[in-house]
């Protein structure tokens, strides 16, 4: 049981980061002292669930929409801060945005990852 816990972090460890990425962001506000700014808490509390929820699922069963909904939701995290306005809290918006380049480009990496494994497959 172990190995193959294990086995699956090693070949999945672009998920298993983007889980830990999501946990971060999740509890980023305390962290960050920004959980009295509801709006950007909240962001990063719902958001930050969902992203370790697919990222957790994608370990469990990879399908390609998990790292779809991560890449959407990092998209989400680059501009949230400027449409709900608040890009003038700095620790905010750059960790929200960091998080955001770095859950797409691992989701983007899984999803190129995966397109490799099945054309060798199918060689």
């Amino acid at each position: 049981m172990m190995s193959s816990i294990n086995d699956k972090l090693t070949a999945r460890w672009k998920d298993a980061a983007n889980g830990v990425l999501g946990l971060w962001l999740a509890a980023s506000p305390w962290i960050l002292s920004y959980a009295a700014e509801a709006v950007p808490a909240w962001n990063a509390h719902v958001v930050g669930v969902i992203i370790a929820i697919a990222a957790i699922a994608a370990l469990i069963a990879f399908q390609k929409w998990e790292e779809w909904v991560n890449t959407a939701l990092a998209a989400w995290l680059v501009v949230s801060p400027f449409l709900l306005g608040f890009n003038n809290l700095t620790s905010a918006t750059a960790n929200q945005i960091v998080v955001a380049v770095l859950v797409g480009g691992l989701a983007l990496a899984s999803l190129s990852a995966s397109d490799t494994d099945q054309l060798a497959t199918k060689s």
